[in-house]
């Protein structure tokens, strides 16, 4: 499910980095990887976060669980560097 989606000028491949090191700070289980497109992954306990650019030209939050406490924590560190626009319900995937 997509919780929200990052807004920013330009091109997402140029935000990569910024993404990373601002969510690198915060959490300790952070991965990241090109797969066509950026993915970074945050796990905290048994939850996952991931913030990808894989179904829209901007990275998005998304997190296969509802009501989860990781969610909401990555995307107020992402409050801080990006402006995030937070979903009243999450949107599902295609693949969802």
């Amino acid at each position: 499910m997509i919780f929200a989606r990052l807004e920013y000028i330009g091109d997402y491949t140029d935000k990569d980095e910024r993404i990373l090191c601002c969510l690198e700070k915060e959490f300790k289980g952070v991965e990241h990887g090109y797969q066509s497109d950026s993915w970074i992954w945050i796990t905290e306990g048994k939850e996952k976060v991931a913030v990808d650019s894989f179904s829209s030209m901007k990275h998005e939050v998304k997190c296969s669980i509802q009501g989860g406490s990781l969610v909401p924590k990555v995307i107020e560190v992402l409050k801080r560097e990006f402006h995030v626009i937070v979903y009243d319900e999450p949107k599902f995937e295609s693949h969802e």
